[in-house]
This record gives C-alpha cells, sequence and structure tokens, in this order.
C-alpha cells in the first residue's frame, strides 16, 4: 500500500476552540456559502480572517461539514446527527462528542494529518519530548516527495500538541479562555515531568495516558470498530484483537486503550449487539461479526446511551 498524501497544514497555526464547532454549524445553516466569503464570515462569526480559514479547515477534518457546489459547505450526516437543530449534543456538552471527534480527525485515509497519524500510531517512543518528536518528525519528512521546512513541521507538531494538552500561565495555572481545543478534556497526553532530550538539555516531557478511559462510552468504540473495520477490512468477517489494538489507525492506537482494556471491552459487545462474538481461545482472539453493514447512525445515536466501555 502507498504512502497517503499527508496533510501538514490548513491549521493557519490555531487549534480549534471551544465555541467554534457550534458556531460554524450555526453558520453553515443559515448560510452555506459564508466560508466562501471571508470579510462576511469574519463579521458574523466575530473572527479574524486567519482564524475563519482554520475553522473552515477543523470543520471538515473533524467531519462536521464537508464541500458542497459553488464552494460553500453543508453539514455532513455526522455534523448534523450531533450538532443540528435536533441533535444529540448541539453545544459540546457531552464528552462522547469529543471522542466522536477526536475519532474523525485520526481516521483519515487519504489525506491524514500527518502529526496525528504518526504519533498515534508509529512514534514508539514512551515520552513526548518537543526537540526529539521533531527530530523524528523532521527525519520521516525526507521520506516525502516534497521534505518540509523545519517551521512547518515545528508549527503542525504545535497544533497538534495544542489540541490535547491545555494552555497554561506564568504560575502553571490553566487559563479556560485559552484553551486551545475541547479535546483536551480527553486526558489524552499527560504532563510527566522535565527530561533530558536529545541534545542534553532539560525539557518538559509529556506521556500519552494508556489507563482505560472511564468516560469512553461501549457504544461509541462500537462506532469507531465499525468504522475502521469497514475501511480497513470490508470483506474479513473477524479481526484480531492485535488488529484492533495496535493496526494503524485502529481503536486501539487512537484511543490509547491498553490490550487488556480493548480485550474487557470487545467482550461486552455480544451484550450489545447479537451480530458481535469475541472469541478467545490457546491460539487466537477475535472478533467476529454476522453483518457487514451498520447503520453509522444508529452506532452513533448508541454512543450517547451512556454505558462504560470498560468492565
Amino acid at each position: 500500500m502507498s504512502e497517503p498524501v499527508y496533510r501538514f497544514s490548513g491549521h493557519e497555526s490555531f487549534s480549534c476552540r471551544y465555541a467554534w464547532i457550534p458556531k460554524a454549524v450555526e453558520a453553515i445553516q443559515n448560510d452555506p456559502f459564508l466560508f466562501s466569503n471571508i470579510d462576511d464570515a469574519m463579521v458574523q462569526l466575530g473572527l479574524g480572517k486567519n482564524m475563519v480559514q482554520s475553522l473552515r479547515f477543523w470543520v471538515q477534518v473533524m467531519r462536521v461539514a464537508q464541500p458542497s457546489s459553488g464552494n460553500g459547505l453543508q453539514l455532513t450526516d455526522f455534523g448534523m446527527q450531533v450538532f443540528g437543530p435536533s441533535g444529540l449534543d448541539p453545544y459540546l456538552e457531552d464528552n462522547t462528542t469529543l471522542w466522536l471527534l477526536h475519532w474523525q480527525l485520526c481516521s483519515h485515509d487519504e489525506n491524514p494529518l500527518f502529526a496525528w497519524h504518526f504519533l498515534f500510531n508509529r512514534y514508539q517512543e514512551p515520552e513526548i519530548v518537543r526537540s526529539n518528536v521533531l527530530e523524528a518528525i523532521e527525519r520521516e519528512s525526507l521520506k516525502l516527495a516534497r521534505p518540509l521546512a523545519k517551521a512547518t513541521l515545528a508549527q503542525h507538531f504545535d497544533i497538534f500538541m495544542h489540541t490535547y494538552v491545555p494552555t497554561r500561565g506564568a504560575k502553571n495555572e490553566i487559563l479556560e479562555d485559552n484553551l486551545d481545543c475541547p479535546l483536551v478534556e480527553l486526558g489524552l497526553i499527560e504532563n510527566n515531568g522535565q527530561k533530558i532530550n536529545w541534545q542534553g538539555k532539560q525539557e518538559i516531557a509529556y506521556c500519552f495516558n494508556r489507563e482505560p478511559k472511564p468516560d469512553l462510552s461501549i457504544g461509541t468504540l462500537l462506532y469507531a470498530v465499525d468504522d475502521y473495520w469497514r475501511r480497513h477490512k470490508p470483506d474479513e468477517e473477524t479481526l484480531s484483537l492485535s488488529e484492533l489494538t495496535t493496526g494503524n489507525g485502529s481503536p486501539g492506537q487512537v484511543f490509547k486503550l491498553p490490550e487488556d482494556e480493548m480485550r474487557s471491552c470487545l467482550a461486552q459487545f455480544n451484550e450489545w449487539d447479537e451480530d458481535f462474538e469475541y472469541k478467545e481461545s490457546a491460539m487466537f482472539e477475535q472478533l467476529k461479526r454476522v453483518k457487514k453493514e451498520y447503520v453509522a447512525s444508529d452506532l452513533i445515536a448508541f454512543a450517547y446511551e451512556g454505558e462504560v466501555a470498560n468492565a
């Protein structure tokens, strides 16, 4: 399989902010062509030019909206179901929505965001130290057809971090008005103290939270498993525990679930849907599904029913 065409830009140096998604949804419903007129969008949204362009980028990579004819935008089925007038969470108040948006961000096959694809799937170091990661990203970029400038790579990585790590003030207090993205609430990346980087200097280290996720619903995980299955192995009746836990773009990688937790969750699937069956033996551990076509909207609705995806 050939390498996908990665995306490194489009966010205009801004991570997605708390009020942006509901604001964009309302604007698109009122005027699908608002984002094609930057001056009008700046007035209507109360944002600067680069922020408007950034917001247009984020609603698309989070699959809330998609291009329509005439350079307009329209809500996707997912965007309408979650954020529409009768949506499941129109004001972005439920952590289930955050997990779903995180999944949407990480599940692009053709034009994935490079930092998301690389760090969630391929970066094997136990800690995320900025200078070390930038060196690794630079090495990876040299394999691309068009190597990128260090400044572009650094900005792209910083936006990734601002998506999951809260902004802090001089005394280390969280500045709520400046939180870069609602996805910080997922707690996927944690501060791990000061470490020595590859240059021999002290630097803040972060790490992925690989513990069970108490607010990740079984329905959200079921939606992610079905989406991953449909895109990667549509003709297969079974997927192994290993594929679902450590495969590129798998739910285990994207949600940073340890193998024991994933095993426990998969074992619960047949309690919620008899078309799934988790089988475990000395030779294999795998999830089997009877039917191959699930209605995504039904799985999304199930995600909000509140059953937690752990034993």
